[in-house]
């Protein structure tokens, strides 16, 4: 009967736990502006090299290409809020901007 006792507590905390660590997980994460900012350039410039891409004005290669400079940009975004408790500074901002639209002007008009 101890052991019962024991399993079914042991069992509860485990439960418990999961609540708790399902609670915390589903809470909305607050992003900084400037984030948010930097984050759907990305989004449209992934957006526009599949367009572009589907209608033929680029090759698979260029997509390639493209694809790969903006999941640099987007590591580089990453790296850089993760040093300032989820925030990037203006100059982070400016810098993350300014590799955007160096990667925009390869996506023809």
């Amino acid at each position: 009967m101890n052991l019962r006792n024991l399993l079914i507590g042991a069992v509860g905390l485990a439960m418990a736990a999961g609540a708790a660590g399902a609670t915390s997980a589903a809470t909305p994460l607050v992003h900084h502006p400037r984030r948010v900012e930097v984050n759907h350039r990305l989004v449209h410039l992934d957006r526009s090299i599949r367009h572009d891409r589907r209608d033929g004005a680029l090759t698979a290669y260029q997509a390639r290409r493209l694809d790969h400079r903006v999941h640099m940009i987007r590591v580089h975004e990453r790296r850089d809020a993760r040093h300032d408790r989820g925030h990037i500074t203006r100059h982070e901002q400016a810098r993350l901007n300014h590799e955007e639209t160096g990667a925009r002007r390869h996506i023809p008009a």
